[in-house]
Protein backbone atom coordinates (compact mmCIF):
# COMPACT_ATOMS: atom_id res chain seq x y z
CA UNK A 1 0.00 0.00 0.00
CA UNK A 2 1.28 3.23 -0.31
CA UNK A 3 2.41 5.52 2.88
CA UNK A 4 1.82 9.27 3.43
CA UNK A 5 5.16 9.44 5.89
CA UNK A 6 7.16 6.56 4.85
CA UNK A 7 9.07 5.52 1.43
CA UNK A 8 9.74 2.12 0.79
CA UNK A 9 12.47 1.47 -1.56
CA UNK A 10 13.02 -2.41 -1.98
CA UNK A 11 16.24 -3.50 -4.73
CA UNK A 12 18.72 -7.03 -4.26
CA UNK A 13 16.75 -8.36 -1.55
CA UNK A 14 17.50 -4.66 0.85
CA UNK A 15 15.08 -2.46 2.38
CA UNK A 16 15.36 1.28 2.48
CA UNK A 17 12.76 3.01 4.70
CA UNK A 18 13.14 6.50 5.06
CA UNK A 19 11.37 8.65 7.66
CA UNK A 20 9.54 11.26 5.67
CA UNK A 21 7.72 14.12 7.39
CA UNK A 22 9.08 17.13 6.65
CA UNK A 23 10.63 19.31 8.29
CA UNK A 24 12.01 17.23 11.12
CA UNK A 25 10.26 13.93 10.94
CA UNK A 26 8.36 14.13 13.87
CA UNK A 27 6.65 11.13 14.78
CA UNK A 28 2.77 11.53 15.28
CA UNK A 29 -0.21 8.88 15.22
CA UNK A 30 -0.16 8.65 11.39
CA UNK A 31 3.52 8.02 11.32
CA UNK A 32 3.14 5.25 13.88
CA UNK A 33 0.75 3.50 12.59
CA UNK A 34 2.61 3.50 9.32
CA UNK A 35 5.79 2.35 11.42
CA UNK A 36 4.00 -0.88 12.69
CA UNK A 37 1.95 -1.71 9.57
CA UNK A 38 5.10 -1.69 7.30
CA UNK A 39 7.34 -3.24 9.49
CA UNK A 40 5.30 -6.25 10.10
CA UNK A 41 4.87 -6.49 5.96
CA UNK A 42 8.50 -6.46 5.63
CA UNK A 43 8.74 -9.23 8.53
CA UNK A 44 7.09 -11.46 6.06
CA UNK A 45 7.97 -10.35 2.68
CA UNK A 46 10.34 -13.52 1.18
CA UNK A 47 12.17 -10.59 -1.45
CA UNK A 48 13.31 -8.78 2.06
CA UNK A 49 16.47 -9.93 3.80
CA UNK A 50 17.63 -6.40 5.07
CA UNK A 51 16.38 -3.06 6.01
CA UNK A 52 17.98 0.00 6.38
CA UNK A 53 15.78 2.68 8.12
CA UNK A 54 16.92 6.51 7.80
CA UNK A 55 15.40 10.15 7.89
CA UNK A 56 14.48 12.04 4.91
CA UNK A 57 16.50 15.89 4.89
CA UNK A 58 19.31 16.32 7.64
CA UNK A 59 16.86 14.93 10.98
CA UNK A 60 16.67 11.24 11.28
CA UNK A 61 13.38 11.89 13.33
CA UNK A 62 12.95 14.63 16.18
CA UNK A 63 11.01 12.56 18.16
CA UNK A 64 7.41 12.74 19.05
CA UNK A 65 5.05 15.56 17.88
CA UNK A 66 4.64 17.30 20.79
CA UNK A 67 1.47 19.35 18.97
CA UNK A 68 -0.30 15.85 19.88
CA UNK A 69 0.17 16.26 23.07
CA UNK A 70 -2.03 19.47 25.07
CA UNK A 71 -5.41 17.59 24.29
CA UNK A 72 -4.55 13.96 25.17
CA UNK A 73 -5.09 14.50 29.35
CA UNK A 74 -8.93 16.10 28.56
CA UNK A 75 -10.41 13.26 27.05
CA UNK A 76 -10.75 9.44 28.47
CA UNK A 77 -8.69 7.08 26.92
CA UNK A 78 -6.81 9.01 24.51
CA UNK A 79 -3.74 9.00 26.85
CA UNK A 80 -3.69 4.90 26.96
CA UNK A 81 -4.27 4.78 23.11
CA UNK A 82 -1.42 7.21 22.09
CA UNK A 83 0.72 5.70 24.63
CA UNK A 84 -0.42 2.10 23.04
CA UNK A 85 0.40 3.29 19.50
CA UNK A 86 4.28 4.24 20.69
CA UNK A 87 5.27 1.10 22.00
CA UNK A 88 3.42 -1.22 18.77
CA UNK A 89 5.51 1.51 16.51
CA UNK A 90 9.22 0.72 18.83
CA UNK A 91 7.89 -3.10 19.08
CA UNK A 92 7.53 -3.72 15.28
CA UNK A 93 10.70 -2.35 14.90
CA UNK A 94 12.46 -4.16 17.44
CA UNK A 95 10.48 -7.68 16.90
CA UNK A 96 11.00 -7.43 13.37
CA UNK A 97 12.21 -10.67 11.91
CA UNK A 98 14.64 -9.17 9.45
CA UNK A 99 18.21 -7.58 10.61
CA UNK A 100 17.65 -3.88 10.84
CA UNK A 101 20.37 -1.44 10.28
CA UNK A 102 19.63 2.56 11.56
CA UNK A 103 21.47 4.84 9.18
CA UNK A 104 21.36 7.75 11.68
CA UNK A 105 21.46 10.36 9.13
CA UNK A 106 21.29 13.20 11.71
CA UNK A 107 19.56 14.32 14.97
CA UNK A 108 17.83 11.53 16.94
CA UNK A 109 16.17 12.42 19.05
CA UNK A 110 13.07 10.78 22.37
CA UNK A 111 11.21 8.47 19.95
CA UNK A 112 13.47 9.41 17.40
CA UNK A 113 16.60 7.54 19.08
CA UNK A 114 13.66 4.81 20.62
CA UNK A 115 13.77 4.00 16.67
CA UNK A 116 17.69 3.92 16.74
CA UNK A 117 17.83 1.72 19.98
CA UNK A 118 14.96 -0.93 18.15
CA UNK A 119 17.55 -1.49 15.30
CA UNK A 120 20.37 -4.07 15.53
CA UNK A 121 23.33 -1.93 13.89
CA UNK A 122 23.75 1.71 14.25
CA UNK A 123 25.81 3.75 11.64
CA UNK A 124 26.26 7.69 12.40
CA UNK A 125 26.95 10.48 10.16
CA UNK A 126 29.36 13.31 11.77
CA UNK A 127 26.78 15.86 12.45
CA UNK A 128 24.31 13.30 14.38
CA UNK A 129 23.82 12.80 17.74
CA UNK A 130 20.89 11.40 20.09
CA UNK A 131 19.06 12.76 23.00
CA UNK A 132 15.99 11.94 25.09
CA UNK A 133 14.74 15.71 26.07
CA UNK A 134 11.33 14.56 27.12
CA UNK A 135 12.18 16.55 30.56
CA UNK A 136 12.91 19.96 28.68
CA UNK A 137 9.01 19.67 28.03
CA UNK A 138 7.90 18.53 31.00
CA UNK A 139 8.07 15.03 30.75
CA UNK A 140 10.02 12.32 31.73
CA UNK A 141 10.47 8.75 29.62
CA UNK A 142 13.20 6.85 27.92
CA UNK A 143 15.35 6.01 31.05
CA UNK A 144 14.91 2.49 30.67
CA UNK A 145 16.36 2.31 27.11
CA UNK A 146 19.27 4.54 27.97
CA UNK A 147 19.92 2.37 31.00
CA UNK A 148 19.98 -0.57 28.19
CA UNK A 149 23.15 1.06 26.36
CA UNK A 150 24.68 3.71 28.85
CA UNK A 151 26.59 3.95 32.09
CA UNK A 152 24.39 4.14 35.02
CA UNK A 153 25.48 7.67 35.24
CA UNK A 154 25.17 8.80 31.98
CA UNK A 155 21.79 7.54 31.30
CA UNK A 156 20.60 9.48 34.12
CA UNK A 157 22.47 12.97 33.34
CA UNK A 158 21.11 12.25 29.61
CA UNK A 159 17.23 11.97 31.17
CA UNK A 160 17.65 14.01 33.79
CA UNK A 161 19.09 17.41 31.50
CA UNK A 162 18.56 16.52 28.03
CA UNK A 163 21.97 16.24 26.54
CA UNK A 164 22.74 15.65 24.15
CA UNK A 165 25.69 12.75 23.04
CA UNK A 166 27.04 13.41 19.71
CA UNK A 167 27.90 10.68 16.55
CA UNK A 168 31.67 11.15 17.43
CA UNK A 169 31.09 10.44 21.17
CA UNK A 170 28.54 7.46 20.50
CA UNK A 171 31.52 5.81 17.97
CA UNK A 172 33.80 6.15 21.28
CA UNK A 173 31.60 4.24 23.66
CA UNK A 174 31.36 1.65 21.00
CA UNK A 175 27.48 2.31 20.45
CA UNK A 176 27.62 3.16 16.66
CA UNK A 177 29.60 1.10 13.99
CA UNK A 178 31.12 4.13 12.29
CA UNK A 179 30.80 7.65 12.32
CA UNK A 180 30.90 8.88 8.75
CA UNK A 181 30.75 12.17 6.88
CA UNK A 182 26.94 12.50 5.36
CA UNK A 183 27.63 11.82 1.61
CA UNK A 184 29.51 8.40 3.28
CA UNK A 185 26.87 7.15 5.16
CA UNK A 186 24.68 5.56 2.71
CA UNK A 187 26.79 3.60 0.92
CA UNK A 188 28.75 2.54 3.93
CA UNK A 189 24.65 1.30 5.44
CA UNK A 190 24.75 -0.39 2.03
CA UNK A 191 27.57 -2.29 1.70
CA UNK A 192 26.41 -3.73 5.42
CA UNK A 193 23.42 -4.91 4.24
CA UNK A 194 24.46 -6.21 0.78
CA UNK A 195 26.52 -8.60 2.95
CA UNK A 196 23.54 -9.46 5.29
CA UNK A 197 21.77 -10.25 2.22
CA UNK A 198 23.78 -12.69 0.94
CA UNK A 199 23.38 -14.71 3.53
CA UNK A 200 20.94 -18.01 4.19
CA UNK A 201 17.28 -16.43 4.51
CA UNK A 202 16.23 -19.36 7.10
CA UNK A 203 19.48 -19.18 8.90
CA UNK A 204 19.54 -15.04 9.08
CA UNK A 205 15.85 -14.94 10.61
CA UNK A 206 16.68 -17.58 13.22
CA UNK A 207 20.28 -15.27 13.77
CA UNK A 208 17.83 -12.24 14.23
CA UNK A 209 15.88 -14.46 16.25
CA UNK A 210 18.02 -15.50 18.56
CA UNK A 211 19.75 -12.21 18.92
CA UNK A 212 16.47 -10.61 20.42
CA UNK A 213 15.46 -13.59 22.51
CA UNK A 214 19.38 -14.71 24.23
CA UNK A 215 18.96 -10.69 25.40
CA UNK A 216 16.02 -11.63 28.09
CA UNK A 217 17.24 -15.44 28.70
CA UNK A 218 19.39 -16.76 31.57
CA UNK A 219 22.80 -17.58 29.63
CA UNK A 220 22.25 -21.33 30.34
CA UNK A 221 19.18 -21.48 28.52
CA UNK A 222 19.88 -18.66 25.91
CA UNK A 223 22.76 -21.23 24.99
CA UNK A 224 20.76 -24.62 24.57
CA UNK A 225 18.31 -22.43 22.53
CA UNK A 226 20.93 -21.14 20.07
CA UNK A 227 22.23 -24.97 19.64
CA UNK A 228 18.86 -26.32 18.97
CA UNK A 229 18.67 -23.26 16.14
CA UNK A 230 21.88 -24.94 15.09
CA UNK A 231 20.58 -28.51 15.13
CA UNK A 232 17.53 -27.06 13.46
CA UNK A 233 19.40 -25.43 10.14
CA UNK A 234 21.64 -28.03 10.18
CA UNK A 235 18.81 -30.24 8.90
CA UNK A 236 18.27 -27.53 5.77
CA UNK A 237 19.25 -27.74 2.68
CA UNK A 238 20.95 -24.09 2.83
CA UNK A 239 22.87 -25.52 5.70
CA UNK A 240 24.33 -28.48 3.31
CA UNK A 241 24.82 -25.50 0.73
CA UNK A 242 26.99 -23.39 3.01
CA UNK A 243 29.01 -26.42 3.44
CA UNK A 244 29.71 -27.76 0.19
CA UNK A 245 30.42 -24.13 -1.44
CA UNK A 246 33.05 -24.00 1.62
CA UNK A 247 34.84 -26.76 0.80
CA UNK A 248 34.35 -25.99 -2.73
CA UNK A 249 35.59 -22.31 -2.70
CA UNK A 250 32.58 -20.57 -4.49
CA UNK A 251 29.96 -19.09 -3.24
CA UNK A 252 26.62 -20.52 -1.58
CA UNK A 253 23.35 -20.69 -3.86
CA UNK A 254 20.55 -20.78 -1.51
CA UNK A 255 17.07 -21.87 -1.79
CA UNK A 256 15.83 -20.43 1.64
CA UNK A 257 14.83 -24.02 3.28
Amino acid sequence: MPYKTLILEVADRIATVTLNRPPVNAQNAELRAEITELFDVLSDREDVAVIVLTGSGKVFSAGADIRERPNLADTAGAYGRHNRLVRESYYAVLECSKPIIAAINGPAMGAGFGLVMGSDIWVASEDAYVSMPEINVGLAGGVTFLQKYFSRSRARRMFYTGMKVTAQEMYRLGLVEACVPANELMPYCMEIAREIASKSPIALRLAKEAARMTEVMPMREAYRYEQGNTVALSKTEDSREAQRAFLEKRAPVYVGR
